[in-house]
């Protein structure tokens, strides 16, 4: 994501279960390890969009290979972080942990390596499993070596530190895009796991849950992440295509998969997603709220970095920091609007903010092209600050209040893990809308235009980079090179409206589901301390 990232939400997902600690040394060597070693990945989630436009370029990637270095990561991420939040209650919250830093450091580094698109889609699958292993076990860590209050102001201050790291993180990959390479955004992520790793290793007791469930559900773990996998890459080879059988075949063929999962999760006995909680209509009507957000969220965030560097010119650092008012304004209110919940309840602030963010996106939908960055994005910016800030606490507690305590912990991963999955699919889907929109708008005004048959050779032949935004550099005349750019940009910004337009009718459709009368009578309570 850019400025906003759901990586910053409650990224428990193992359950709220007691530890039995081999050793307890000072507990906030752990929360030091928690806060570095998930700073890794929320620097990556937040840092990783803005390079997306510059190595795009830079391998020579098509729209569908851009897509799939956000999506990769995401699709390892939301079908294994249930299973990995499992085998730290069973092997050692600890030995987890690590493990997942570990991998997801060498991935980094293939990522930062990778000498063209596919073998950077590899690392960044690899990518996901390490964040699958070691996102879950944060908390877990926090959860172990913290009791009572302290536990509360560990996790707060975890929460703190994640939002700067989400604030920073696009500004920060901006500066290193712009100043050495896109591929320092992934080299950093070294020395920060090699610190992450002595300090486990030296510091940090090794704890699990001794009541915990020894079964891992291997196959709703393959179901999941085959569906979700066949499903993005069906979606992914309908983008630019009139007719794509086998596009259509694979969209179908994961939906029939995530069909056989849900099957399959209501017979293991130990299921990755307990779908008895789903029993609860507030639980549901939640679930459902998150996902429509979630995909207005996670879609419209990816393509706004190639709206401002391709269409809008911006430098890579401009991009990082052009949504900054809005965690600004998250960092400054949360705890506001978390004491406000009390009071008004959940269903007012979650329509509100979902409708003030449905008013965001219309904003972005009016960018257009060349206009000033605080009459074009600045309000975007603040408004979809104030609605994230109204809607985030009341639904975090709306999840956690609407089960039994028990189970709060789980409650919080399956959300999660579906805010997740919306913006996977969310990416796939509106980028059909994206492409199709822009080639066709090209291809009108091309045809249209007064080019040598030279240029429309290149305009035809880097059509698959052309459709995120990107204009082709071997143009040979400049006259005709400034026509070919300034018509993708128009083209771009056209399609960019009708994607922005989507998130704002999906935004508005979660404001409606917060309206549900089950709502009122849900708990309001904080969640209990984990």
């Amino acid at each position: 994501m850019s400025a906003f990232n759901p990586q910053s939400r409650d990224e428990d997902g193992v359950g709220a279960r007691e530890s039995v600690d081999v050793q307890r040394p000072n507990p906030h060597w752990a929360l030091v390890a928690a806060i570095l070693g998930t700073s890794m990945t929320f620097l990556d989630g937040t840092a990783v969009n803005v390079a997306l436009p510059v190595l795009q370029r830079d391998l020579q990637a098509s729209a569908a290979g851009v897509q799939w270095v956000v999506e990769g990561y995401a699709l390892m991420l939301s079908a294994l972080i249930l299973v990995g939040g499992s085998l730290g209650d069973i092997f050692g919250r600890r030995m987890i942990y690590g493990a997942g830093i570990v991998v997801f450091t060498l991935a980094s580094i293939g990522c930062a390596a990778a000498p063209n698109i596919d073998v950077l889609i590899a690392a960044r699958c690899l990518q996901g499993v390490g964040g699958a292993l070691a996102v879950p076990g944060s908390l877990a860590l926090i959860s172990a070596s913290f009791s009572g209050a302290a536990r509360g102001r560990a996790i707060g201050t975890w929460s703190a530190f994640s939002v700067i790291v989400s604030a920073v993180g696009p500004v920060f990959g901006g500066w290193l895009v712009q100043t050495f390479s896109w591929r320092w955004i992934f080299t950093i992520n070294v020395p920060l796991a090699a610190i992450v790793l002595a300090v486990l290793v030296s510091r940090v007791a090794e704890s699990r849950d001794p009541g915990a469930s020894r079964r891992v559900d291997v196959p709703g773990a393959a179901l999941a992440m085959a569906g979700l996998g066949a499903l993005v890459f069906g979606l992914i080879r309908l983008q630019g295509q009139r007719f794509e059988p086998l596009g259509y075949a694979y969209a179908a063929g994961g939906t029939l998969l995530l069909v056989a999962f849900i099957a399959v999760e209501r017979r293991v006995s130990a299921p990755m997603l307990q779908l008895t909680l789903f029993a609860s209509r507030p639980f549901t009507i939640a679930n459902l709220y998150t996902f429509l957000l979630y995909a207005a969220l996670g879609g419209s965030f990816y393509f706004v970095p190639f709206d401002l560097i391709d269409a809008q010119g911006y430098t890579p650092a401009a991009a990082g920091a052009a949504l900054l008012p809005m965690t600004l304004i998250m960092f400054t209110l949360s705890r506001f609007s978390g004491g406000l919940v009390d009071r008004v309840g959940p269903r007012p602030l979650m329509a509100g903010g979902a409708l003030l963010a449905a008013a965001g996106f219309l904003t972005f939908a009016a960018a257009g092209v060349g206009r000033s960055y605080w009459v074009a994005i600045f309000p975007a910016a603040i408004l979809l600050g104030f609605g994230a800030t109204a809607f985030v606490a009341p639904l975090t507690t709306l999840v956690m209040g609407a089960v039994p305590a028990t189970h709060a912990g789980v409650a919080s991963g399956i959300n999660n893990a579906v805010s997740r999955i919306a913006g996977l699919v969310a990416i796939a889907l509106l980028g059909i809308v994206l492409t199709s929109i822009v080639g066709g708008s090209i291809q009108r005004a091309i045809g249209r235009a007064p080019i040598s048959a030279a240029t429309r050779a290149v305009v035809e032949r880097e059509r698959d980079q052309i459709v995120s935004g990107a204009a082709p550099h071997d143009i040979p005349s400049p006259v005709q090179s400034a026509l070919v750019a300034r018509t993708i940009r128009v083209a771009f910004a056209q399609g960019f409206a009708i994607v922005m337009l989507i998130c704002a009718l999906l935004a508005a459709s979660a404001a409606c589901l917060a309206l549900d009368p089950s709502l009122r009578r849900s708990k309001t309570a904080p969640p209990p301390a984990r």
